[in-house]
């Protein structure tokens, strides 16, 4: 079923953002992902949703990191989106604080961020 798909979800560790702040980038990750996928690549959204919508959160050094496997998931036809917060509160505007991709099969997805430790 949908257990073999995920969404993954990579935080970078150069900002100084309150946890409050970084779960929200996450989720806003997510969101987008979702919504994305949904229209991009339908049968992998439908999988994730019916699998029970798994979410990993996983952890990078700084913006060139993102940038990198932005890059690398893009090439593999993943649905991807660089999170870039508004700057109201903790980071100026324009800041990009996460990166989510998928959702799709473990199997790809881990080509891209399977080397990634967990957040």
């Amino acid at each position: 079923m949908g257990l073999d798909t995920k969404v993954v979800v990579v935080v970078r560790l150069d900002l100084d953002i309150s946890r409050g702040k970084t779960a929200v980038q996450v989720a806003h990750a997510a969101v987008m992902c979702a919504l994305e996928s949904r229209v991009k690549a339908r049968p992998w959204f439908d999988r994730w949703i019916d699998g029970g919508q798994r979410k990993v959160v996983l952890k990078a050094a700084d913006l060139r990191a993102l940038r990198e496997l932005y890059a690398r998931a893009e090439k593999e036809g993943l649905v991807s989106v660089l999170v870039q917060d508004a700057g109201l509160t903790e980071v100026e505007p324009g800041t990009t604080t996460v990166l989510g991709i998928g959702p799709a099969p473990d199997e790809v997805v881990d080509r891209v961020t399977g080397h990634l430790p967990l957040y």
